[in-house]
């Protein structure tokens, strides 16, 4: 018995529901914090889920493979991904003041500095 699957064999739905793609993600960083800005077209808001475990967040999202009314797909080439990412924070930011927003496809994550990370202005008096 062969259990090796070659390239062209489909993978069964167990597989690949198993299988997750990592999102393409830009991060840009300012003096409150940093912006984390994840691609993950096709996943709506009820099949999104941000995980904050110690100092690691998690994101995972599920495609929802679109289907017109009354059809149902016999062939597909387009798998339909499972996104999965982690980031390790780094301690200078507030993971409990996440701000989070999913819009045509990009997930945007605002992650606020501490206060105490955060440049302010001294008052300098004079005399």
């Amino acid at each position: 018995m062969n259990t090796t699957q070659s390239a062209t064999d489909p993978a069964s739905p167990a597989q690949e529901a198993q299988r997750s793609v990592a999102p393409a993600v830009d991060v840009f960083e300012d003096t409150g914090g940093i912006t984390l800005l994840a691609d993950m077209p096709g996943v709506p808001k009820e099949q999104l889920e941000l995980k904050i475990d110690g100092d690691t967040l998690l994101i995972e999202g599920t495609v929802q493979p679109r289907t017109p009314d009354g059809l149902e797909p016999i062939y597909a080439e387009v798998r339909v991904p499972r996104y999965r990412r982690s980031f390790t924070l780094s301690r200078e930011l507030d993971s409990t003041r996440i701000e989070a927003n999913l819009k045509d496809g990009v997930l945007s994550l605002r992650i606020p500095k501490q206060a105490h990370a955060q440049p302010r202005r001294i008052a300098v008096t004079a005399g």
